[in-house]
């Protein structure tokens, strides 16, 4: 079967957006945004946020703060109800999640365009699903369609027990893991019905073995990296200077480091390797986006710009899992639906 130019596009168009939502997601974080609107999915109260705290009532904390604390005991029934006890006591107990910031205008409007990107990628893909129901009816792009659409929906409800629980650490993990599961999906719906994407990588085992290396650590990494900024985030919280982080985050930080550079080293010898042979660009640009990669991170740690370069060591990595995710798909020969 061949699929329509546009249904190609569309779904390289999803793609996109699911990236941008990684980039919104890594501003929100930077500029403190998080809590920037106080409850879902409106954005105090309403689907166009205030622009001053005029437009609010003067106990508008006290509204929100209320509406979290409902919000956590729901979430805290629910994570009991799977075994769960002692993380959901400790969101009842923890009076920090009910504290409530005030207006900020700016950090509303980033959450919000954050929320808004996420709307958006959100209907694509519920297009994709309906398109693929209506026209092509394939039951295996079907099941990826409907798959990927409800774990966006839930990746949606999963952001209001972030901002619910005032954006309590663990939280976030397990929000960026959806987030590269839904990307990865994703990738797997475009390697089987874009054309350009038919085309599989070189079958020898060092081919496969490396970047099936390279793409396990890598998204081991992404887990590691983020447990580093939460740590950070914390300890800036508690009056940690710069010059202080690197003792105080302890073996994690550690790790993320060192695995750092067995990536590198990983894909030294994969680029020698595909330059001997076969010289594929893709390689050749997770190699380049590696170096960028760890770039930032020695800017992280050593530099006094975390901010930009925060944003740009997560864009990078979330690129390099993506080409990586697509490797791994190429190297492993599937039957091609485009036929």
């Amino acid at each position: 079967m061949t699929f329509a130019t546009s249904f190609v596009r569309l779904n390289w168009i999803a793609t996109v957006l699911i990236y941008m939502i990684f980039v919104a997601g890594s501003l929100v974080r930077i500029t403190g945004s998080g809590m920037g609107c106080p409850d879902w999915p409106k954005c105090f109260g309403e689907w166009i946020p205030p622009t001053d705290d005029s437009a609010l009532p003067e106990n508008y904390k006290d509204i929100y703060s209320e509406g979290r604390a409902q919000k956590i005991e729901k979430f805290s029934t629910l994570l009991s109800g799977i075994g769960m006890n002692e993380t959901a006591e400790q969101l009842r107990n923890d009076p920090n999640l009910r504290f409530e910031n005030d207006f900020n205008a700016a950090k509303t409007w980033t959450e919000y365009v954050n929320r808004l990107i996420g709307f958006l990628a959100g209907n694509v893909m519920l297009l994709i699903f309906a398109w693929m129901l209506i026209k092509y009816r394939k039951r295996k792009l079907i099941f990826i369609a409907a798959l990927n659409l409800l774990l966006m929906a839930f990746q949606a409800w999963f952001g209001s027990i972030v901002v619910a629980s005032n954006l309590v650490p663990w939280t976030i993990t397990v929000h960026m893991f959806f987030g590269l599961l839904i990307l990865g999906i994703q990738l797997y719906m475009v390697r089987l019905i874009s054309p350009s994407q038919q085309k599989n990588l070189d079958q020898t085992g060092w081919m496969r073995t490396l970047i099936w290396v390279v793409f396990a650590i890598t998204f081991y990494q992404m887990f590691l990296g983020t447990q580093v900024r939460e740590s950070i985030d914390e300890l800036v919280l508690r009056g940690y200077t710069r010059e202080m982080w690197v003792e105080a985050l302890g073996m994690p930080f550690f790790i993320h480091r060192s695995f750092s550079w067995l990536v590198l080293i990983a894909l030294l010898i994969m680029a020698w390797k595909n330059e001997k042979t076969h010289k594929y660009k893709t390689i050749r640009w997770t190699f380049a986006l590696l170096i960028i990669e760890l770039i930032s991170g020695v800017l992280l740690a050593h530099v006094d710009m975390p901010g930009i370069v925060q944003t740009a060591h997560l864009i990078f990595a979330a690129a390099i899992f993506g080409i990586l995710t697509m490797l791994v798909f190429r190297s492993k020969r599937v039957a091609p639906i485009i036929q």
